[in-house]
């Protein structure tokens, strides 16, 4: 497959079949890429390209892939019809990318329509620390397969900013299990140390306290590590299978 396409929609939703009413695996947000595997009807079967995951998407007016300059740096940024603050058109979710066309004033352009600079960051930009802005999803609504501020699954949570900093991270939590190599001990614990059940995954944010999207309640929150284990051994009798470190 060679051939690239854009997502230029603030986020697409990707399905398991041919129908809406199927299971949402995952998302894409504006600038993720995607190949063409089969068009049949009103669907493409789709693989994106920054982790290989395949579904279908309702056919829409996508366009060739180009390569990005930049990347947003906010939980989201406003996308303005002009270069100033007249008519906001769109939202942008933390992680799209963007092609900067012109500037003017404190605004970028890229396709037709105008963002604010301070909302970006060169496409390059690594974070020293990789999960060093993950706050600011705390209390997004919990939604399977999401990847936006709109809504978003545990292992989109770890995923988004993997994909931020230019690192590989498989979708599924099953997946990443397999991928991160180092294991560590619960005493062992650290900041950004990624722990793992049977089908969920949190972060920690140091040797207490954890930050996940959970299911049970909704949505993202932090909270404190031996109570998390417990709650979920005791409501869905799952101990954890691994702490991984990067």
């Amino acid at each position: 497959m060679k051939k690239y396409y854009l997502n230029n929609f603030n986020h697409i939703k990707v399905f398991k079949k041919m129908s809406v009413s199927s299971k949402i695996v995952t998302q894409m947000i504006y600038g993720d890429a995607f190949g063409i595997i089969k068009k049949q009807n009103k669907w493409f079967k789709i693989r994106i390209k920054e982790d290989g995951y395949t579904g279908y998407i309702k056919k829409k007016n996508f366009i060739s892939y180009v390569t990005p300059t930049h990347k947003v740096c906010k939980l989201f940024a406003n996308i303005y019809k002009y270069p100033n603050n007249s008519k906001i058109i769109n939202k942008l979710s933390y992680g799209s990318k963007i092609r900067i066309q012109n500037i003017k004033f404190n605004f970028r352009k890229f396709d037709n329509c105008w963002i604010k600079g301070d909302c970006i960051k060169p496409i390059n930009f690594k974070s020293k620390n990789i999960f060093s802005d993950i706050k600011i999803f705390k209390n997004i609504k919990y939604s399977w397969g999401g990847k936006s501020y709109r809504g978003l699954d545990c292992s989109a949570l770890i995923q988004i900013f993997f994909n931020y900093n230019n690192k590989y991270c498989p979708r599924d939590v099953k997946d990443q299990v397999k991928y991160f190599k180092r294991n560590i001990e619960l005493k062992n614990i650290k900041k950004n140390d990624m722990i793992y059940w049977k089908g969920h995954v949190a972060i920690a944010l140091s040797k207490t306290r954890l930050i996940h999207a959970y299911g049970p309640m909704k949505k993202t929150v932090i909270m404190n590590i031996s109570k998390t284990i417990k709650m979920i051994k005791k409501t869905a009798k799952l101990k954890i299978i691994s702490i991984k470190r990067f």
